[in-house]
């Protein structure tokens, strides 16, 4: 069933598909580095990685959203970039803690 459907894709399609699996992994996996982060230090906290992670996982997904003209994604992902930059920029700037 699942290579009926891959099969009936354009390559595009293929493409985008690999974008979005893509950001939704880099985007998953951000919960794991902090987790693996958090029991290294022995307390709950988020390191650098988690930012860029939030930052490219938003964007691959961005991307797949735009292609896929899903506004609810593309809302919710478009704003959250925002946020995971500002985040960058307060913690080089010293404001983290």
């Amino acid at each position: 069933m699942m290579t009926n459907y891959l099969s009936s894709l354009s390559f595009y399609e293929i493409i985008f598909l690999i974008i979005g699996f893509t950001g939704q992994g880099l985007f998953a996996s951000r919960f794991i580095i902090q987790w693996i982060y958090s029991e290294r230090i022995g307390r709950s906290a988020i390191p650098i990685a988690f930012w860029y992670l939030s930052i490219f996982g938003g964007l691959g997904l961005l991307t797949y959203a735009i292609f896929r003209k899903d506004p609810v994604i593309i809302v919710g992902q478009t704003f959250g970039v925002f946020i995971y930059v500002r985040n960058l920029i307060l913690i080089y700037r010293g404001g983290n803690e």
